[in-house]
């Protein structure tokens, strides 16, 4: 709890007194706390994160879980061998910020992970392999690299290996806004998975993954997207696009040498899921965006290239597989040595939906 004052409220407080500590022994007595003791805690003049940016090498992620999936089974209950990114500011606690959770999950070869499901929303985004499915309410799903699939809460889930190679992927979940809120729930499901089927296409694309379409059947909006699967082949080819068109003279991407895309929910235009946000960015070489700051969590993982990233006021060279996060209201900016492709998640809907949104951009001289 902090105790530092301004002058302002240093002239507020009152003379030291038998009175005022027996005030305060009354207080601490009945589980009070007055404000005036908390103040700059509670309401700080700009967000103060316990969280911190860091950034996280996949020259050492990779080969811990390479290592974990020869030593520690796939697990019946939800661990799933995943290996959670600790902010070091949090305390110790598996987050990689207060409301998202990212880590890396590897299936070997021939190996199933049981179902189960959670109220927790969940992603998977496809970082190297072949061959796996997940299966998803009954609907296989195929996973390849750059490939993001989506697992809402409270869909029972469960992934088979039908190759002899691992598959590695980035689990994201809003497990800590869950635990925060105690919105929690888990349940058990099969031992294996329901369909062992290996489909080139899930079910939930060939009904809803066709481009500006919407079936009529069953149409109504959904709170989160009914696709199981968004696919590499589309999001590399839209921002190829958006470049191609800004070479051609047409405003097509949102800053120079910058391509972006969001994945979005087809029913409702909005994100993929109430709690998280899914982006992918695209920069030519040479290209950067100005130095921003925005409430809320943002994690980012380089998918090809490399790159400079400011955090704070440190400026980190990130390569292939880094993965990295900006805490709330941090300085950020990117700038592409190589061209550089970011996957990109944040909780951004959430403040959004509260009226709590907010973000600064600082003027540059471009």
């Amino acid at each position: 709890m902090s105790t530092q004052t301004t002058p302002v409220e240093n002239a507020m407080q009152p003379e030291d007194s038998p009175e005022l500590r027996a005030l305060y022994r009354g207080f601490e007595e009945q589980h009070l706390i007055p404000l005036w003791t908390q103040l700059d805690d509670l309401m700080p003049q700009t967000p103060q994160p316990k969280a911190v940016p860091w950034v996280w090498r996949w020259n050492a992620l990779r080969p811990l879980a390479e290592r974990a999936g020869d030593l520690i089974p796939v697990g019946r209950g939800g661990e799933r061998r995943a290996i959670g990114l600790a902010n070091p500011g949090l305390g110790g606690r598996a987050y990689i910020s207060p409301t998202l959770w990212a880590a890396i999950q590897q299936l070997g070869p021939r190996e199933t992970a049981p179902e189960h499901r959670h109220s927790q929303n969940a992603f998977r985004f496809v970082t190297s392999g072949e061959g796996v499915w997940t299966v998803v309410n009954g609907d296989p799903v195929r996973m390849s690299r750059g490939d993001f699939l989506l697992t809402p809460g409270w869909n029972f889930h469960g992934h088979h290996n039908e190759t002899d190679q691992s598959m590695t992927w980035i689990d994201g979940l809003d497990i800590p806004f869950a635990y925060q809120m105690d919105t929690g729930f888990f349940e058990f499901g099969a031992e294996r998975v329901t369909d062992e089927a290996t489909p080139n296409f899930s079910r939930s694309e060939r009904l809803w993954a066709h481009p500006g379409l919407l079936p009529l059947a069953g149409l109504r909006r959904t709170v989160s997207s009914p696709i199981g699967a968004y696919r590499w082949e589309h999001t590399d080819a839209a921002l190829t696009d958006q470049l191609l068109l800004e070479a051609e003279g047409m405003p097509a991407t949102v800053g120079p040498g910058h391509a972006a895309v969001r994945f979005a929910n087809p029913t409702t235009g909005g994100d993929v899921m109430p709690t998280i946000r899914a982006q992918f960015h695209r920069f030519r070489e040479g290209a950067s965006t100005p130095v921003r700051q925005e409430v809320g969590s943002n994690v980012y993982q380089v998918f090809e290239g490399s790159g400079r990233v400011l955090l704070g006021d440190a400026e980190h060279v990130v390569e292939h597989g880094d993965i990295f996060v900006v805490p709330s209201w941090c300085r950020f900016r990117v700038q592409a040595e190589t061209r550089l492709d970011l996957f990109h998640f944040s909780d951004t809907p959430i403040f959004e939906g509260l009226g709590l949104y907010r973000e600064l951009e600082e003027e540059t001289d471009r």
